[in-house]
This record gives C-alpha cells, structure tokens and sequence, in this order.
C-alpha cells in the first residue's frame, strides 16, 4: 500500500537518538520497551490548582525562541532543544505555557545577570498547558528558559506527524490552531508573537523547509546535516512550518519588483518525490496572484520568500504557514490539464491562503475569538483577486453561494457568533466553521458592496498598516475602519452582524393604501425554520438594505429598528419588489404571496446573484411555513432555466434532501420524471462543452441524475466510464474518466457493478498515485448499498489500507445510505474507540456530525447515549453533537411539509 500513517514504535532517551540505527536496534529492544512505559506513565497529565485552562496569564510574554532539532523521518521519535527569551512583570517560582506529550530532560532558567536557576515541566491538563516550577523565585524581568527535549512523531496527523508515501518517510508540522504545543514547549498563542531562529538536523540530501530562508547546510555526521534558517519576522507558534523529506524542489523566476515591493521574492515548490512536475499550474499563477493582492491593498508582500507545499496526507484542505503555505496535495498536484472542478477549488483555496500573508500572518488575532479578522478576510479576499485574475469565472457567484450556505448553520439555535468568547481550549477548533468563514465573507462583501470599495478598501490596507507585525481584535478593527471612513453606520453594521447570532429576517409588506405615496413596510427578526427552538427576542441588526421595485429602480437604506417603513420610488403601486438588490446582503426576506408570483414571473430578469437570494429566501421561507408548495416548484423550475451554474444547481442539495427523507416508495418515479423533465435539457446543452463552467455544470447535473434522481441512463454512464477507468475487466483507460466525476462514478460502480468491482477497486487503490482517487474512491466505498461487503469496508475502514482524513469520509458515506444505515450505525456505536482512534485529531470533535443523515427520535437518541458514554474522547464535541441534534429534529419538524412537496409533483406518466 503505497500510503500509511507510521505509528510511534519505539521511544528512546534523548541521547541514544544521535547513531542509533538499524544494526544497534535490536539489542537496546528491553530497554527501549522500559522507558517508553515509563515515560508513557509520566506522560499523564495531573490536575494543578490554577491551571489556566484557555489563555494563559498576563504577564508573561516571549520574547524570541532558538529552536533546534533532529528531525529524521525515517524514525519514530524526534529530539530538540528550544532557548526562548522570556520577558516576566514580576517575580515568580513558576510559570505557565504550553506542551503537550513532550519528554523533558532537562530543563533552566538563566537571568540576566549569568545566574543558572534549575526548573522542572510538569504537564498538568489534557489540552497540553504545563507548569514550569523553578527551585527559586525568579525577579522581574528577562530571563531566557532552556528546554532539551523529545517526543514521538504524532500519528494521527496533528503537530509534528510522519506519513509514508510510495516508500519515502516525511516529517512536517501542523500547528494551527494550538498543535505546535505537541512538538514544542512554548506559549501557543496566537497573540504571543515572536521571532524565531530555526536549525533542522535532517538526513542528507533531503529537503527542508521553514518560515525563513534557508541560509547553510553543515555536515552533522551519521549522515545527517544540519539546515540553519533566517530569522523570522514576529510570529505566532500555529504559523510555525517544518517539514523534511524527499521532496522535489521545483524552482521559479523569483517575483519581480512592483511599486509597493522593493524586492524580489523568491518562490519554490515542493512536493514529495516523483510528484514536482505536477506544481506547475500553482506556480505558474502565483506571482499574478501576489501582484493584485499588493495592488488591491496598497501593501507589499510581507516575507522573503514564498515557498508553496503540497504535503501528503495534511490533515487540513490548507494551512497558511507564514512564507511556506502548506496544501494537502490533491488541492494542489493538479497537472497541468486540471479538469475544471479540480482547477476552481485550486485557485479558489490559493487564493485564499495568500490572502492570509496579511490577514492573520502580518496582523494576527490576539485569541481565537476573534479568528474572523484572519479566515473572514481571507475568504473574502478570494473573489476580491479571482475577480480580477479571471473576470469571467463567475467567482462573485461562487461568493454569493458560499454567504447563502452559511445561512444553513447560522439559521440553527446552537449556531455560534461570528465573535464569540473562547474559553477553554477544547472549544478553540469550534470556531473553524462555515460561520467564522462564509458569513464572515458575506457581511463583508455586505459592507463593501453598499459602502463602496473606494471607501472601505483603502480603510482595510489602513488597518493593516496600523498593526502590521503585531495583533488586532474587532474593537481595534472597527476603531480604524471607523475612523478613516468616518461613516459610523459601517463600524455598526460590523457590530451587529459580527457579535449576533443568526440570519436577519425581513418581512416585507408593500403598502399602497396612500395613493402616490407606496412604501415597504420591513420587519426584522431572526429566521427560524419549523420545529426550531429559538426563542423569539427583539433581536435586530444595522442592515445595509437595498431593493428593486417595478421601474427597475434601485433604493437602499439603513435600517436600524425592529419595524420600520421605506418609501418606494415614485410613489406608485410597484407591480413587482425585489427585497435583495444584487443579492449582497446577509438576510432572508419573504413577501406575500402575490408578490412571490410577480418576482417569479420575472425570474430570468434578476441578475444571477438576485437569483441565488430568490432561491434561497424561497427555500427558507418554505422550511418555515410560510411559502406554499406549488410556489416553491415553480422557483426551481424557473432556476434550471438560468444562463448561470450556480443558480442551476442551487435547488439540488435541498431536493437531495427532501428525496432523502420524505419519499415514499410510490413517488419515486414522479421525483425522477420532475428531475428528467428539469435537468436532462441542461446535460444535452452542456454535453461536450468546451467551456469550463458548463463542463462543471454538466458534472454536478450528472451526479444528482444518477445518485439522488436514480436516472438509469446516468447510472450507465458514470458506471461505463467508471469501469473503464479503472481496468474493471477491460484495458484501464486513464482519459475515461476526469476527477470531477471520481466520486459519483465510482459510487455508482460500487453499488450496480457486482460484487467484484469493490475488490477491485480496493486493489487499484494500491496501484495507482492519484491522492484525488484515494479520497474518492474512499467515499464510494463508504457507499456501499450491499451488507454483504460491510464486513470487508468497516476492516479497510480501520485498517493501515486507509488514510486518517479517508476514515472518516468512508465512515460518513456509509451512515447516509438507507439500505445499510442501521448495520453500520452499529457497527460504529461497536467500535467507536477504535474509529476515534484513527481519525485525525484535529476532526474527532465533529464525530457527532456522522450522523447528520438521521431523521428519526430512535437514532437521535441513540447518537445522545453514544456521546454519554464516549465522549470524552472526543474533546470539544457538545458543539457538533448539538447542532446534529438539531438538524436532526428540524428533519423531522419538516415531515409534513416535505411530504406534501413531494405529494405535489406532476404524477408519473403511465
């Protein structure tokens, strides 16, 4: 198997790491086994008085850190030394910072004055916050604290991990968001920047990479040698970058100076071996990338150099490490002919990640609470450079779409707000959610479509520039973005929607009873479907309001009251109100019935992004009760008519849905009939297109035809071009099939080719090098209809067969297909420790989220008693298992409506 996740076998003293190699192995085999326990048992954490259980103390601050360390991936262990300098306001016998699974073996304080003072680290919580207890009082002051230390390679993907690719070993380092802690003693705080100076002792020949420059190589002996690096700018431990292997390093034209880059910046690839030619596409649209980021906020490119890493098996999509951004490699090893889907959530994720060398990088959150200043701008500076590098790509669409999908989560009781308080560091990966990311996208887009880029934008690079190299939290923001627009209603719309939970919803009433003097009469309240348990409050918001009304005129106004009255232009009866002009605003609205018709009428008239808000706002206002069934149709038979891919397919997930869960057995035949009847036109017409956004669309329609709809003449073809591609009794035929079909192809194989087929696709998991099938191909798997097979998938499930991040895909698949759901319900409430075990760290609290497939009391309660019983192994979980509950029992609140949807359809023809 040509990919596995080595587990930590062998623990050693520090010093016996320096020759031991596999000659020597066997004889020291006892003593190895005796310390590995006995540092196992002093491994485990001991409660302390005091200990501070999110941020740590004020007080005391780094100063600069001088980390060392020996890092052979071929190993299991690696060892270290870190020299931090420590600035303290007053005098104490013991401080607070982080580590966690780290041996100590030895470990002092030196003052100012030369004075050694010894110290002994003592982990004291499971979150990893360890007590430094010096055999004195230290005075106020600069001290430097000096650690040697060692630890295992972590095997399930978080802080310093290994994995094994086609029989090479590779080290690299995932901190975000409070990981660094597992590889280095330190204060892992976002807030607690500091420079740093990196050597890395790794084998010879093998490539290292880190935040700075690489500056020598010395020879170390043993076949080692030691990679000194730049000193870095400022910088928190979760953007820390260290990574060594085999990789191949594919240089490039440095990117020239501009007028805001003195400057060049030097920019590489890696990727891990055999697989560099596969950078070319990254690279190649990198330095354009750069080049309108600098122009568009007015600021330079912050580090030394850009180094872009495809790294195997990295358990997030990205991750922003400061001058070293660091890609799971299927987003990234693309070739140099993506198929469109591929090519899109490339630029799109690239894009984002550059966006962080200013939000989050160079001006960073003091705490995690406020993590919406870095992942918020980052998401919306996506479409704000994809915009520009590729005017035609529908990028504003794909915005648009990301804001209205957040509105999914955010319409839950047990959503979150944008900023929110974090307390306890079990929570902090709570706030990585589509809340902190798409909402934020869509408030800001809010603001910067009703404001003006020429106002806010310049603002924007003002902020940066004020905190360039330190920290800023959302009063710090507001603060600078009020003052240098001077426009109070701004800072306040960012008030209301950052620090409120929820969608606003606008209930509008259009009012003629005054003859030339028509107005809107708008009520606000927070959206809330049926069976929701949100509490109505006078809760509102400052919403940047603009509609459209019968002449096509445009009229936007705060509003800022819980009621409120808007004057229509001209003062005439309007035949038609658009409550969303351009579709920029974050809300839901709703009109009468009449009105509903009029915009449906009318429907293809509406800009795209208008559109996606009529779509959303009908589908909301149905899942509250408000919208009757036949209104609801007649909004996704007009959408499948669009120009626009995004609007096409924006129905979809919410038939996937209602189908799912609300079709009897007698209307299946009528649901495929309405599916033929809406989407069969949009694959004939973008059938061997050669545009890339019909192509994509032709993909999507085709999937939801074959896997939601049951169209058999989808089935056979994703079937044949699944067969084909993977050899299944003929030739294998690499060009049959591209990645954006991957997974609905080989699901379908998977379920209608017979029995063999999974054997064999099992088998050509091992043979070919494609990280894009393995991902894939591990959903399909996970969607086996066939309860014979499941003895053979819940074993490659577990087994070393099956990367951590494709568990996990494979074990939600499986728990979404009614014909086995309850066997494999089962199968996972039998062994949940075992899966907990495997998957990574950093996803374990969303195990709840396995069962979001569910619509039943039975299985609610048995997913309650499963975290009852278990939870504690999963640290962080009461978020996801609450919001699962929820989704769970507005399914079930949804019944009668969503059968009454399905019960309208035109009947099947005879």
């Amino acid at each position: 198997m040509k990919k596995s996740i080595l587990h930590c076998l062998l623990a050693v003293p520090l010093l016996a790491l320096v020759a031991c190699g596999p000659a020597d192995k066997a004889p020291q085999e006892a003593e190895q086994k005796a310390a590995a326990a006995a540092t196992a048992e002093k491994a485990v954490p001991q409660a302390d008085v005091g200990a501070p259980e999110g941020r740590l103390p004020e007080g005391v601050r780094p100063q600069a850190y001088r980390l060392d360390l020996v890092l052979d991936p071929r190993r299991d262990d690696f060892t270290g030394s870190v020299d931090i300098d420590i600035q303290m306001a007053s005098s104490a016998d013991h401080i607070w910072l982080h580590g966690k699974d780290i041996r100590v073996s030895d470990i002092h304080a030196t003052l100012a004055d030369g004075k050694t003072v010894p110290a002994e680290y003592k982990e004291v919580l499971d979150s990893g916050v360890a007590k430094i207890g010096f055999a004195e009082k230290l005075p106020a002051g600069a001290f430097t604290l000096h650690i040697d230390y060692s630890a295992a390679f972590d095997r399930n993907l978080a802080g310093l991990f290994k994995v094994e690719e086609q029989g090479d070993a590779y080290a690299l380092a995932k901190s975000e968001s409070i990981q660094a802690r597992k590889y280095l003693p330190g204060f892992d705080e976002p807030g607690l920047k500091a420079p740093f100076d990196i050597s890395l002792t790794v084998p010879e020949g093998y490539a290292a990479i880190s935040n700075g420059a690489e500056l020598k190589r010395e020879p170390a002996g043993d076949g080692m040698e030691k990679v000194t690096f730049a000193t870095t700018l400022p910088m928190p431990t979760y953007l820390l970058s260290l990574s060594t292997g085999p990789f191949d390093v594919v240089e490039r034209a440095a990117i020239p100076p501009n007028k805001y880059r003195s400057e060049p910046i030097p920019l590489r690839g890696f990727a891990r071996k055999g697989r560099g030619k596969d950078m070319n596409y990254i690279l190649d649209i990198t330095p354009r990338m750069v080049e309108i980021f600098e122009t568009q906020l007015r600021r330079p490119y912050p580090f030394k150099k850009l180094d872009i890493v495809a790294a195997p098996q990295w358990p997030s999509g990205a991750t922003e490490l400061s001058a070293a951004i660091t890609y799971r490699e299927q987003r990234i090893l693309v070739g140099d002919k993506p198929a469109p889907g591929a090519r899109l959530a490339l630029v799109e994720v690239h894009a984002h990640e550059l966006a962080h060398m200013w939000f989050g990088n160079l001006v960073t959150p003091p705490w995690w609470d406020d993590l919406w200043l870095k992942e918020g701008f980052a998401t919306w500076g996506e479409p704000l450079v994809l915009t520009i590098f590729e005017p035609q790509g529908g990028h504003d669409l794909n915005a648009a779409t990301a804001a209205i999908s957040a509105m999914q989560l955010d319409s839950l009781a047990s959503t979150r707000a944008i900023r929110e308080p974090v307390t306890d560091n079990n929570n902090i990966r709570n706030a990585y959610d589509a809340i902190t990311y798409s909402k934020s996208l869509g408030v800001i887009n809010m603001v910067d479509q009703y404001f003006g880029a020429e106002r806010f934008r310049p603002a924007l690079g003002r902020y940066i520039e004020t905190f360039a190299g330190g920290v800023a939290d959302s009063p710090a923001f507001y603060k600078v973005i009020g003052e240098e627009t001077n426009t109070p209603e701004l800072t306040e719309t960012f008030r209301s929607f950052v620090e409120q939970k929820g969608v606003p919803q606008l209930d509008l009433v259009v009012d003629c009873s005054a003859e030339g003097a028509a107005k809107l009469l708008v009520r606000q309240s927070r959206y809330k479907p049926l069976g929701s348990p949100i509490v109505d409050a006078d809760q509102h918001w400052s919403i940047p309001f603009c509609f459209s009304s019968g002449e096509d005129t445009q009229q936007c106004q705060m509003l800022t009251s819980v009621k409120q009255e808007v004057a229509i232009p001209g003062g005439a009866c309007p035949s038609w109100v658009m409550p969303n002009a351009q579709g920029s605003g974050y809300y839901r609205w709703s009109l009468a019935e009449d009105q509903w018709q009029a915009l449906t009428e009318r429907f293809a008239k509406f800009s795209p992004t208008e559109q996606l808000s009529i779509i959303d706002s009908a589908f909301a206002a149905f899942e509250a009760g408000k919208l009757p069934e036949s209104e609801l149709l007649e909004v996704i038979e007009q959408s499948a008519k669009a120009d626009k891919r995004q609007v096409v397919v924006a129905p979809l997930r919410y038939l996937q849905k209602y189908r799912q869960h609300y079709l009897a057995e007698k209307g299946q035949q009528a649901f495929l009939n309405f599916a033929q009847n809406l989407y069969l036109p949009v694959l004939s017409a973008t059938a061997d297109s050669p545009d890339s956004d019909e192509q994509l669309l032709n993909s999507g329609v085709l999937g939801f035809m074959a896997l939601v709809a049951g169209d058999k003449d989808a089935r056979k073809t994703l079937q044949d071009k699944a067969l084909a591609f993977t050899g299944f009794k003929q030739p294998r035929d690499e060009e049959a099939l591209d990645s954006d079909l991957y997974e609905a192809a080989l699901t379908v194989a998977v379920q209608d080719a017979g029995d063999d087929f999974l054997t064999h696709l099992i088998k050509v998991r091992t043979e070919l090098d494609d990280p894009r099938f393995e991902s894939a191909s591990a959903n399909a798997i996970g969607s086996s209809n066939n309860p014979e097979q499941l003895q053979e998938i819940h074993r490659i499930a577990l087994s070393e067969d099956m990367g951590p991040r494709e568990t996990f895909g494979l074990i939600q698949r499986s728990l979404a297909e009614p014909a086995v759901q309850d066997q494999n319900w089962q199968w996972l409430q039998q062994n949940f420790a075992q899966v907990v075990d495997k998957i990574p760290a950093q996803i374990r609290r969303h195990t709840p989220s396995f069962a979001r497939a569910f619509c039943s009391e039975e299985k609610l309660a048995e997913l309650q008693q499963l975290f009852r019983q278990h939870g504690q192994l999963t640290a962080g979980y009461q978020r996801s298992l609450a919001q699962t509950k929820e989704q769970i029992q507005l399914c079930m609140a949804l019944k009668d409506k969503g059968e009454a949807l399905i019960q309208s359809l035109p009947p099947a023809a005879n």
